[in-house]
């Protein structure tokens, strides 16, 4: 443990004040990575999130060493965890083509949760080096997930397109250019009264393609109206 953090271990007017805005700075410093890309939940809720959860566990150490009331203290900061799950699930959706989006910033939510129950609890250190450790992930990591999915064996993408003459066209490039499709799933677009064709590929790459490759031979196939990876 630091020294420098000994006197604030106790519940007094100082330790107080810097539980609560190292609180507000640490949900603060999540949420903002969460802001700038234009998440769901950003900076503001981190905060109130982190806020809250170092409340809670402040309060009910306060309660136990002060008002007596013999309870479990880990009960209350327990139901944050848990409260915290239905926040997290209100920014995960499914979109129409089968993707999933806002895991990243409900995990951060409880995150942040967790962390402001570290600090509400007088655990400074576990506080401000989990802060540390999420934004290394946000900021570093996922770098490097980028360059990762970049080389992936496998890619799915998302392709609409005009009739079955389209579709036995994208077949044979993928034969072609020797890729496998490992699953296909066809389904139809509501996104357009043209085309309501649409069709999801798992496709098994090599390393003799790149994706922007792929994509590019594949929007020059007549018929093709819009392709994505996913």
């Amino acid at each position: 443990m630091l020294s420098i953090f000994d006197s604030l271990r106790d519940i007094t007017l100082l330790s107080v004040a810097v539980r609560m805005l190292l609180a507000v700075l640490c949900g603060g410093a999540i949420g903002i990575e969460r802001e700038y890309k234009r998440r769901p939940a950003g900076f503001r809720t981190h905060i109130l999130i982190c806020l809250g959860a170092a409340m809670v566990s402040l309060t009910s150490e306060f309660l136990f060493l002060y008002m007596k009331y013999y309870l479990d203290i880990s009960r209350m900061s327990a139901a944050v965890a848990s409260g915290i799950g239905f926040i997290g699930a209100g920014t995960i959706i499914v979109t129409r083509r089968q993707r999933v989006k806002g895991l990243t910033t409900a995990a951060g939510l409880w995150v942040a949760a967790i962390i402001g129950i570290a600090i509400g609890s007088g655990f400074y250190e576990g506080g401000i080096a989990t802060t540390l450790l999420v934004l290394l992930a946000e900021l570093v990591f996922s770098r490097l997930e980028y360059r990762i999915l970049a080389n992936a064996p496998e890619i799915n993408l998302y392709i609409e397109y005009r009739d079955r003459v389209t579709l036995d066209e994208l077949l044979r490039l993928y034969r072609e250019q020797g890729l496998k499709v490992v699953n296909l799933e066809i389904t139809r677009s509501k996104g357009s009264e043209k085309h309501n064709a649409c069709a999801i590929f798992t496709i098994r790459m090599d390393r003799k393609h790149t994706v922007e490759g792929l994509l590019r031979d594949i929007i020059a196939i007549d018929g093709v109206f819009q392709v994505e990876e996913l």
